[in-house]
C-alpha cells in the first residue's frame, strides 16, 4: 500500500504541474491583461503615461517571458504565497477563505439531501421495477434531470420572492444573508441562513438526485441479476437482507467512485446559480477573476480545483479496498 500511495502522489505532482503549466499558457494567452480592468486605465482623464504603464506591467509581472513568469509563480506557491489579486488588491488566500463556508453551505447540503434520498429512491425502484408506482417515479426523475437548473432557479424566484411577497411562504430572492444580519441574535441569524439558502439548495439538488438514483438503480439491477443473489435468496434470506446486505453492498465500487468525483464539486460551486441568487461562493469567484484577467486568483482556484480531483481520485481508489475484499494494493 506505502509504494501504491507513493506511486500515486509522484503521478499527481507531474499530472499537477502538467495542468498548471497549461492553465497558465491558456490565460496568458487569452486577449485583453489585467491593465484593461484596472481603474487607472478607464478614466480618459487621467490616462497613464507609457512609463506608468510599463511600471504596472512590472507590478503584474506581465514584462516578464511567459516561462519565467510560471517560474515564479510556482515559486511563490510551494512557500504557500499565493499572490495578491490585481482586480481586488486583496491576499488570494484571504480571498478564498471568504468564499469556502458559502459555497459548502450548498454543496455539503445538497450533497447529503441528494445522498440521504437517491439511496432508498433506488433502492425503492430496484424492487419496484416495473410496475405503475416506478415508472412514475423514473418518469418524475427524468424530468428532474432534464429541467435546467437555472430555469428553475428563476421559476422559484418569481414564485417564492415575487407572488408569495408578504405572506409566510416568502423566501429571500439574493444573498446569503440579509441587510441586518450582525444585529440579529444566533437564533436568528440561524433561521435567516436557512431561508436563504433553500431556494440555491433545491436547485443544486434536484438534478444531482434525479442522476444518483438512476445511478443506483442501474447498479442495483446489475447485481440482482447475479447467482449468489439467487443463492442468497434459495437459502431463505429475507428480501431487506438480501437487497441490503448482499446487492447494495456490492454496488459500492461503482458509488464509491462517484463519490470520489465529487470532491472537487464541493468547492468548485455554481457559476450560474450562483450568479442568479448573487450567492458570494467560489463559482462567482472563478468566473469574476476570468472576467478581470485576475492571473493569482485564476490560477490558485485552478490549484485548489485540481488538487481535489487528483485527491477523489485517490480516496476513491483507497475506499475500493474496503468496499471490496478481493482488491489489494500490495
Amino acid at each position: 500500500m506505502v509504494s501504491y500511495l507513493l506511486r500515486r502522489l509522484l503521478i499527481g505532482l507531474v499530472t499537477l504541474a502538467m495542468i498548471t503549466c497549461m492553465i497558465y499558457g491558456l490565460i496568458r494567452s487569452m486577449p485583453g491583461s489585467p491593465l484593461d480592468a484596472d481603474p487607472a486605465m478607464m478614466d480618459p482623464s487621467k490616462m497613464p503615461s507609457k512609463a506608468d504603464i510599463q511600471r504596472m506591467r512590472s507590478v503584474y509581472g506581465l514584462d516578464k517571458p511567459l516561462h519565467l513568469a510560471y517560474w515564479q509563480w510556482l515559486k511563490n506557491t510551494t512557500s504557500l504565497n499565493l499572490g495578491t489579486s490585481y482586480s481586488q488588491k486583496k491576499p488570494v488566500a484571504e480571498l478564498i477563505s471568504d468564499r469556502v463556508w458559502p459555497t459548502l453551505q450548498l454543496s455539503l447540503t445538497s450533497l447529503l439531501l441528494s445522498y440521504l434520498l437517491a439511496v432508498p429512491m433506488g433502492l425503492y425502484a430496484t424492487v419496484r421495477s416495473g410496475r405503475a408506482d416506478e415508472r412514475g417515479l423514473s418518469f418524475a426523475l427524468y424530468m428532474l434531470y432534464s429541467f435546467p437548473s437555472f430555469v428553475a432557479a428563476l421559476f422559484l424566484q418569481l414564485l417564492f420572492a415575487v407572488k408569495l411577497e408578504g405572506t409566510w411562504l416568502e423566501l429571500p430572492l439574493l444573498g446569503n444573508h440579509s441587510n441586518n444580519y450582525e444585529e440579529m441574535g444566533d437564533a436568528a441569524q440561524a433561521w435567516d441562513s436557512f431561508k436563504h439558502m433553500i431556494l440555491p439548495v433545491t436547485c443544486f439538488t434536484y438534478g444531482s438526485l434525479a442522476y444518483y438514483c438512476r445511478f443506483v438503480k442501474a447498479n442495483m439491477e446489475e447485481v440482482i441479476r447475479q447467482d449468489y443473489i439467487r443463492t442468497a435468496r434459495a437459502k431463505g434470506l429475507g428480501p431487506i437482507r438480501v437487497l441490503i446486505h448482499h446487492a447494495f453492498r456490492n454496488t459500492l465500487i461503482p458509488f464509491v467512485t462517484l463519490l470520489g468525483l465529487t470532491l472537487p464539486g464541493l468547492l468548485g460551486g455554481a457559476i450560474i446559480l450562483e450568479g442568479i441568487f448573487n450567492w458570494p461562493g467560489m463559482g462567482l469567484l472563478f468566473f469574476s477573476s476570468i472576467l478581470g484577467r485576475d492571473y493569482p486568483t485564476i490560477m490558485s482556484l485552478t490549484l485548489m480545483f485540481s488538487i481535489l480531483t487528483l485527491t477523489g481520485q485517490l480516496l476513491a481508489d483507497i475506499l475500493y479496498a474496503f468496499a471490496d475484499p478481493r482488491i489489494r494494493y500490495s
